[in-house]
């Protein structure tokens, strides 16, 4: 018997879209206002899905509160009040798209959490602009 629980966290961060192997027009063409030199920034919404089976002694999936720990310690505070571009390693290379940010989640979650359980996260960069990632 498989059961998926979730914890939603929240984050806020600024990041600018931009491909330097492009020139300046060709970056405002493709990201727009996301290319804002001075950076925007985002009230993220994250949702992270564990799916496994029921332990019988606990009826927990996965403990609750272990699950916002992780989330905080090694998520939140990394990317929270931080301009992803600058602060972030993760970034350093990368593009910091909703999609982008949603591996790099999801990498740092699969580091941390037994692998006997799917991760799924979701990342709502608006409350309608959102991308789904679970390591495929």
């Amino acid at each position: 018997m498989k059961v998926t629980v979730c914890r939603k966290s929240h984050f806020n961060a600024a990041h600018r879209l931009c491909n330097d192997a492009w020139d300046d027009s060709k970056n405002e063409n493709v990201f727009g206002a996301c290319n804002n030199p001075n950076y925007h920034g985002h009230n993220y919404d994250l949702v992270v899905k564990l799916t496994g089976e029921v332990d019988p002694d606990t009826g927990y999936v996965f403990d609750m509160k272990k699950l916002k720990d992780i989330i905080k310690h090694y998520v939140i505070k990394r990317y929270d009040h931080k301009n992803l571009n600058l602060d972030v390693d993760d970034f350093k290379n990368v593009n910091p798209t909703a999609e982008n940010i949603a591996v790099s989640i999801w990498n740092i979650l699969r580091s941390q959490i037994d692998s006997r359980f799917s991760i799924q996260v979701i990342l709502y960069e608006t409350e309608r602009n959102f991308v789904e990632y679970s390591g495929e």
